[in-house]
């Protein structure tokens, strides 16, 4: 291919918030010479990440070809780049690449990278790279292009998010890394992470892998790192890296990695999506190219995916609904209005109550109060808080002052008389009605008129849990998913008194919590289990007509979803499905189908539909099977997939229609983030769109325009 046009490339990022890279001279201690330290920056405060495009791209090449000459000419011992207050570089600005509309285009953009990253290695002068903060994408391969790198212990989202968008780390990322930290840990970083809710590193775990050489404080990180850089320069410090890797000497380790990660890609999103399986291909091909061959092969796969409507649909997903949608989210009242929370009262002492107890003392970092019927389960509750903490001291995620600190902040008590001076107070009990009630009216006795009152229900009216209080203005749903520290969505319920200084609170702590609000009118079973509800019914139907247990399972693969209904359902706990399925039943009818098999099958004790034979293959066991009742009209794959796409469309339609959420984008958000449904399709509503379900069965379609390739 000719030489890419890159003033061409660059015009057509008009509206480019250009990262200027400001050079300056710095004399480093030791007598060890002066040192050209490159600041990116797009001269807006941390509210604004900066961000890479063509124009950022070639100001940056441009100074290190200035570098290179005064490195020739001995002015200058090294070369540094680092970021602004809280970022090194938060990766391509996604908004402007979406625009890129031919394949001449995207491989420019992907060229023009390589070109600029590799005269950090041909300046004659040795090129650090001072992680500051954050760097994802074409950020962390800055750094990875140069010589050496210090990472800063404050510094978080340190990632290559490529497979989690739609793309892969073209600009040497996966070349580069898996010669740094080995193929096994490269895939955990570039598939495993990106695939798990776009986890990221923080500065002590990029350290412990081997990204980074050195880890400071960020209390004086540059001045730190410049010292290291330094005696580095000077040949005081000899740079160990333990992890680094020359493929031919791990063959068969490299092979392994890449299989793995393929198995982590079939389970998580069956196949479904192209950029994960082209980053495996490039790794594992790339254990025998050259980094030239490496070169062109990640500029193709770019330009590539770039045209893939899986990648503008990521884009929408990602940059519209999580990045804007879910950070401004829809009716939140004003956040003045929120009243302060010193302390936590948790109703309940099991597996949930005590996930939210942890993350309450972890996230707020004020006292948190678990009740229970007895002592014993109290203990056992703060027991768990205090060996998940554990857990992470040793993983190392938090020090052992923090450690000290949160366990000190979470006790137990028998009397909810030790809620009397808590702000807000969640119950996680039993999901039966007069429980709650009850529990509610006991809390309410002890705690204060301007205490919040909330819930954990995932079904259940909150208006008629408040409906006896004496307060019920008071009263919110504020629904978590399992496992709490891990799903980041948070249903917020508006119950028809709630009034907006409690509405108000629930979000300013949802975000304090680190998790995604979105308000969700009192309806049965709220937004995501309403459709997975309604899911689950149209499969175990199909499946009681007589539809063989493969295909209804199966049906659903092209989808992309990360894990079956069956296999789901055996998760969550068959009993909890049922109960979903019966408030739903007991709301909504016969649409959401509830199965006399399932019962059954609870009854005997059974834990899930399937079980795994010695060569781990899926199989119902005959006992199963014998107690079962099947019709006689069985449907095919392609049946039982445009019957569930139709009932989730009309599901949705109905949702919309009662104003259950504000709009369609609401409900794409609740299922991106809190049923884990697939990126690459662009919300569950654009891919209804798509494939004629929205129009066949509502007669219209839920975006006029189409927002999602």
């Amino acid at each position: 291919m000719s030489a890419p046009d890159y003033q061409r490339l660059a015009a057509l990022f008009p509206t480019e918030v250009v990262t200027h890279s400001y050079v300056s001279d710095v004399q480093l201690p030791g007598n060890a010479g002066t040192f050209a330290l490159i600041t990116l920056d797009n001269d807006v405060d941390h509210s604004r990440p900066t961000t890479l495009g063509p124009n950022t791209l070639l100001e940056l090449g441009e100074k290190l070809d200035e570098l290179k000459v005064r490195a020739e000419a001995g002015e200058i011992v090294g070369v540094g780049v680092t970021g602004k207050p809280f970022y090194l570089v938060a990766g391509a600005d996604l908004s402007a690449v979406k625009g890129i509309s031919d394949f001449e285009a995207g491989y420019a953009m992907a060229r023009l990278g390589h070109d600029v990253y590799a005269k950090l290695g041909s300046l004659g002068v040795p090129s650090f790279a001072f992680i500051n903060g954050v760097a994802l994408g074409g950020g962390l391969e800055i750094a990875l292009q140069s010589d050496y790198r210090t990472v800063s212990t404050g510094a978080g989202a340190i990632s290559l998010p490529e497979a989690f968008i739609g793309l892969v780390p073209g600009w040497g990322g996966v070349y580069l890394l898996p010669r740094l930290i080995g193929p096994e840990n490269a895939v955990k970083v570039m598939i495993e992470n990106p695939l798990s809710n776009n986890r990221t590193l923080n500065g002590k775990a990029a350290y412990d892998l081997g990204i980074a050489d050195a880890l400071f404080e960020p209390a004086d990180f540059l001045e730190q790192s410049l010292t290291w850089a330094a005696r580095v320069i000077t040949g005081e410090e000899q740079v160990q890296r333990p992890n680094a890797v020359e493929p031919a000497s791990v063959g068969e380790a490299w092979d392994a990695a890449v299989a793995r990660g393929r198995a982590f890609v079939e389970a998580k999103t069956s196949n479904a999506a192209p950029a994960p399986a082209k980053v495996l291909d490039l790794l594992e091909n790339g254990k025998t190219w050259t980094r030239e061959e490496s070169r062109e092969a990640e500029c193709d796969a770019l330009a590539e995916l770039m045209q893939t409507p899986q990648f503008s649909s990521t884009v929408y997903a990602f940059l519209d609904l999580v990045q804007k949608r879910g950070k401004r989210p829809a009716g939140a009242p004003d956040k003045k209005l929120a009243r302060p929370v010193t302390k936590v009262g948790v109703v309940g002492a099991g597996l949930m109550a005590s996930q939210l107890a942890l993350l309450f003392a972890r996230q707020l970092k004020v006292p948190v109060v678990m009740t229970d019927i007895d002592q014993e389960r109290v203990d056992k509750g703060v027991g768990y808080v205090h060996a998940e903490v554990d857990k992470l001291l040793a993983k190392k995620r938090i020090s052992p002052d923090a450690a000290n600190r949160t366990k000190a902040l979470v006790t137990g008590s028998v009397s909810k008389e030790a809620f009397s001076d808590a702000d807000f107070v969640i119950e996680a009990v039993f999901e039966e009605m007069s429980v709650k009630k009850q529990v509610f009216a006991e809390v309410e006795a002890v705690v204060s008129p301007e205490c919040i009152l909330a819930t954990n229900t995932s079904s259940l009216s909150v208006t008629e849990m408040a409906a006896d209080l004496k307060h019920p203005e008071r009263v919110v749903g504020f629904h978590f998913f399992n496992p709490v520290a891990v799903m980041p969505l948070l249903e917020i319920v508006r119950a028809p008194k709630t009034d907006d200084a409690v509405l108000a609170t629930a979000f300013v702590l949802a975000k304090q919590l680190k998790k995604t609000a979105v308000l969700v009118k009192d309806a049965a079973a709220f937004v995501v289990n309403r459709i997975l509800g309604r899911m689950f019914g149209e499969i175990t139907r199909v499946f009681d007509e007589g539809t063989d247990a493969a295909t209804a399972d199966n049906a659903l693969r092209p989808m992309g979803l990360p894990m079956s209904p069956f296999t789901l359902l055996a998760l969550v706990g068959l009993p909890v499905g049922q109960h979903v399925q019966e408030s739903l039943h007991s709301a909504f009818g016969e649409r959401f189908w509830l199965s006399k098999n399932s019962q059954k099958i609870i009854d005997a004790g059974i834990k899930s539909l399937w079980q795994k034979d010695e060569n781990g293959n899926q199989y119902i066991p005959e006992e199963t099977l014998a107690m079962l009742d099947f019709g006689t009209t069985p449907s095919t794959s392609e049946e039982v997939l445009r019957r569930t796409q139709d009932a989730l469309a009309e599901e949705i339609g109905l949702m919309l229609e009662e104003g259950v959420v504000a709009g369609p984008e609401d409900i794409d958000l609740c299922m991106i983030l809190g049923a884990g449904w697939p990126m690459h399709l662009g919300g569950i509503t654009p891919y209804l769109d798509r494939v004629g379900a929205s129009e066949r069965v509502n007669g219209k379609k839920f975006h006029e325009a189409a927002v999602a390739a």
